[in-house]
């Protein structure tokens, strides 16, 4: 990211922090919406703690772009997590659309091309990570060769 475009995402951050409640359940109405499928990745899951632990993800992902490589080691740790929960490569597409979309509405003229611009090089940094991650739980060792008679 260029250092323009973190100090786009920093500012535009503050400015959702006070609506943080509301935009989560605007990120997971959109998210459900665009792909209903994904609902059933939350199947038990108590929507508002959700909505406060991505909150909470965002927050530590904007606060730590200047110093991304602090982060990419719990990046990489959480896309592992994910293959678990069930997450597959297209949801990283979908939650993008979902979380973009989010901030257009939350952000009203707040949401400029420079903003789309650098938050949408935000988002692909984080899901390229997360996606290495999950990359590593899929290369899983076929175990030993066993040659028999």
């Amino acid at each position: 990211m260029l250092p323009n475009q973190i100090i786009i995402v920093q500012d535009t951050w503050r400015q959702v922090v006070p609506i943080a409640d509301h935009a989560a359940s605007l990120f997971y109405d959109r998210l459900f919406e665009i792909d209903p499928n994904s609902r059933g990745l939350f199947a038990g899951v108590d929507m508002e703690s959700q909505g406060k632990k991505l909150a909470q993800a965002l927050a530590a992902v904007v606060d730590a772009l200047e110093q991304i490589e602090t982060l990419v080691p719990k990046l990489r740790s959480l896309g592992r997590r994910h293959v678990g929960y069930g997450v597959t490569d297209a949801d990283y597409d979908t939650v993008g659309a979902a979380l973009l979309w989010t901030l257009e509405k939350g952000l009203g003229d707040a949401w400029t091309d420079e903003a789309k611009a650098a938050w949408t090089a935000a988002y692909a940094l984080v899901a390229d990570v997360m996606r290495t991650g999950a990359s590593e739980v899929n290369r899983q060792p076929a175990g030993p060769l066993s040659i028999s008679a």
